[in-house]
């Protein structure tokens, strides 16, 4: 009687699962035709042909970092190879023109382009805000890319699709919808073996709360959570036909996440080394005053208390009255509301150290007045744990400063490494190590500091614009053809 009962159940709702699912598939595909029939009625060029779209999709373009160097270095790049290409991008700063984001691009990077972009602006970019989702906050923002790509993909559908911010659950929406041929630019994984470890050890860190890491339950439930996610994101990493990533760090847990090494290849952002090898390199003079120099967007993963720390940790065992005094100058940009608050934050932990005075915030500062103060700096300084990259850490040893940065991800691995067997840097992991070492740097004769300068500068051209440029198209050619 259970049997005919269960066999009763389970056949209506087998038949009926198999009606949805054909609907499903049925509603896809009459999608795909819709978004396709669009794509082709789109507006043809002056010469009578449809000119070849490649959408990036990035919606804080005008945030200043160096994702978004990666951004106007690739549509520069992609402008003076192809002629028949017009580049569009997909973003959500919907306070500014186009005109003043391409004039930012040019203030802050020093990238002029060669073409006109089109800009798509999005209205639903608070759906990918880390504020709106408390908890299960990867998830959330995934989701809310998805809603924010379809968004993209019915104002604007492209032949090329490029997710240059690390909005990976997009990339299947613009290939199986789109019809497009899809292709990525990893500046950080969403998620790395790495967190699953720190859930995994119960460790606290700025994305694993103390109420989580004291509780073993709490503790296995996130790391279920975060090996499904793991899952998902390796899944639709694996749909790209290219995938770029930015450094060896990024490469090894993409390779571990998404499975696609056949298409994926480094490609090491391009810094302005150049401009900043043009800053005359020479032993330091006397001086009353010496500056440590920070140059990242105020983001909680950079670490900026740490940096405050260690600095008021090395006055503190400074001698009294031994000269030089030391300045602090925290350079970055600010996003949002949440990066503001952030920031006052760190001036408040200033005054609780007592070093105030010590420290100066320069907050969405022009290229040239970053240039300056790169120039004057003995030490550049950078705390962030698994870096995926670090521009900021390039453009430090570029300009002449002694880099100080943390023994993981990036910098660990590809830039602060020995080069023709010198040293071109130092690396530090906690709060004692970087006020250890800032020490010690300071303690070196003028001209030792000067050989470690001059090292350092030698071993950064492999991160000049050209090379980025020459492994960008190479990188990108399979989606041309």
């Amino acid at each position: 009687a259970c049997f005919r009962l269960l066999c009763s159940l389970l056949l209506p709702a087998l038949f009926l699962s198999g009606i949805l699912c054909i609907c499903l598939v049925v509603l896809l595909w009459g999608v795909q035709l819709w978004i396709q029939r669009k794509k082709q009625l789109s507006s043809t060029g002056r010469d009578g042909k449809r000119p070849l779209l490649v959408g990036f999709f990035h919606p804080y373009c005008n945030a200043g970092g160096g994702g978004e160097r990666v951004l106007w270095c690739a549509i520069r790049t992609l402008q003076k190879k192809y002629r028949n290409v017009t580049c569009v991008v997909y973003t959500g700063d919907t306070d500014a023109t186009g005109e003043e984001i391409v004039e930012g691009a040019f203030r802050r990077f020093n990238i002029k382009l060669i073409h006109p972009v089109k800009f798509v602006f999005l209205e639903k970019r608070f759906l990918v805000e880390a504020s709106l989702y408390p908890h299960f906050t990867l998830l959330g923002q995934s989701l809310g890319s998805v809603f924010l790509g379809w968004e993209a993909l019915l104002k604007c559908v492209p032949d090329i699709y490029i997710d240059s911010m690390g909005y990976a659950f997009t990339i299947p929406l613009f290939k199986y919808l789109g019809g497009c041929r899809v292709g990525c630019y990893v500046h950080y994984p969403t998620i790395s073996t790495d967190m699953l470890s720190v859930v995994r050890n119960q460790d606290t860190r700025f994305n694993n709360a103390a109420f989580i890491t004291s509780s073993p339950l709490f503790s296995k439930f996130k790391l279920a959570y975060y090996y499904f996610f793991a899952f998902m994101y390796g899944l639709v990493g694996s749909c790209s036909d290219v995938v770029m990533v930015n450094s060896s760090w990024t490469l090894n847990h993409i390779l571990s996440l998404w499975r696609a090494g056949a298409c994926t290849s480094v490609v090491y952002p391009p810094c302005d080394v150049q401009t900043f090898l043009d800053i005359p390199l020479e032993v330091e003079k006397s001086t009353s005053e010496y500056s440590i120099v920070s140059v990242s967007q105020f983001r909680p993963e950079k670490d900026h208390p740490l940096q405050i720390r260690a600095f008021a940790k090395l006055l503190k065992e400074k001698r009294v009255g031994q000269e030089p005094s030391l300045k602090l100058i925290l350079i970055g940009g600010c996003r949002n509301q949440q990066d503001e608050e952030r920031v006052n934050n760190l001036k408040c932990l200033c005054e609780e150290l007592g070093v105030s005075d010590d420290v100066v915030f320069r907050i969405n500062i022009p290229f040239e007045e970053l240039k300056r103060h790169l120039a004057e700096a003995t030490i550049g300084l950078h705390t962030m744990w698994n870096e995926h990259f670090g521009i900021g850490v390039v453009e430090c040893m570029a300009a002449g400063t002694v880099i100080l940065a943390h023994n993981s991800g990036g910098p660990k691995l590809d830039i602060v490494v020995p080069h023709e067997g010198r040293v071109t840097g130092f690396l530090a992991e906690d709060e004692d190590g970087y006020a250890e070492t800032m020490a010690y740097i300071f303690s070196l004769p003028p001209e030792k500091r000067l050989e470690i300068r001059e090292n350092a500068r030698r071993s950064v051209h492999r991160f000049s614009d050209q090379h980025f440029e020459d492994a960008f198209l190479l990188s990108v050619e399979p989606l041309f053809k």
